[in-house]
């Protein structure tokens, strides 16, 4: 990570993810502290901006980039995320403490079971493999 100044993230989304998408449209709605933009992980417009990175692993776990080239990643990319939100900034200084990484522990272990879930629900009920594959597996 970088100690650059952030003044613009990039979040790239799962936009087959129906929590995903929900929670993109959630950031869309708060009050910002830093400009988001939200783009489709591994869409042509994400391999586009940004040619270097490892797009099959954005579709994985959520990636966020800086304006000067800071990447986050997993619990990182979410506690940035909060952290570019006026309401929740300081819980978010709060969360990237060690007394509040159990709970983006939690949080993003809970995410993905809903993923999975969700996904392979869809999947099923279509009588299509699942496309979760590892994406819905928290790192750690």
């Amino acid at each position: 990570m970088s100690r650059l100044p952030v003044s613009r993230l990039t979040i790239l989304y799962d936009a087959q993810c129906s929590l995903c998408v929900h929670l993109r449209n959630w950031l869309l709605r708060q009050r910002k502290l830093v400009p988001l933009a939200l783009v489709p992980a591994g869409s042509a417009e994400a391999r586009r901006r940004f040619p270097a990175l490892d797009h099959d692993r954005t579709l994985r776990e959520i990636t966020v980039i800086g304006d000067k080239g800071q990447i986050y990643g997993g619990p990182a990319a979410w506690v940035v995320c909060l952290w570019a939100l006026a309401e929740y900034r300081p819980k978010a200084h709060w969360l990237a403490t060690p007394a509040g990484a159990p709970l983006v522990r939690v949080t993003m272990l809970a995410a993905a079971k809903y993923r999975e879930a969700t996904t392979a629900g869809a999947a099923v009920g279509a009588g299509v493999p699942v496309p979760c594959d590892d994406r819905c597996a928290a790192p750690g």
